[in-house]
């Protein structure tokens, strides 16, 4: 694990502007930032439903989002942000973690992608795979 580059700290903050400006106390509270490996930003933020296997995560947002606009550019780097709730005492955003989902996904579409997580003194930046390891596979290989 590594410290935040500028490109990263920017990334963060993008997420951390997309959830800001879309924030819906019970419906988005999370917003995630993704840099494709030719260098574009795409963010996204979480859809959530009345029935949870419908929600989606913010990073498929994003990784959708990005694919959509121009196409399967491969993920340099991700992050997830959450937006407290009113009725929480600190109203930080803070970068959490990729879900085991989301995990999954970003492996999938780039298996070289770093992931910007939590760490014990802030923000730090791994690979997915130190996230996921023994990925999952279909077999084929």
């Amino acid at each position: 694990m590594t410290e935040l580059s500028d490109g990263d700290q920017a990334l963060v903050h993008a997420a951390t502007e997309a959830i800001r400006s879309r924030y819906r106390n019970d419906w988005q509270e999370v917003g995630a930032a993704l840099r494709t490996r030719d260098g574009r930003v795409v963010t996204g933020v979480n859809i959530d439903a009345y029935i949870g296997r419908i929600a989606v995560c913010a990073e498929a947002v994003a990784i959708g989002r990005a694919i959509t606009e121009t196409g399967d550019k491969g993920i340099e780097a991700i992050v997830a942000v959450r937006h407290p709730k009113p009725a929480e005492r600190d109203q930080t955003i803070r970068v959490v973690s990729p879900c085991g989902i989301c995990r999954e996904l970003i492996y999938d579409y780039d298996p070289k992608a770093h992931v910007i997580v939590p760490g014990p003194d802030g923000p730090v930046v791994t690979t997915v795979g130190e996230l996921l390891p023994n990925k999952y596979n279909r077999g084929t290989g």
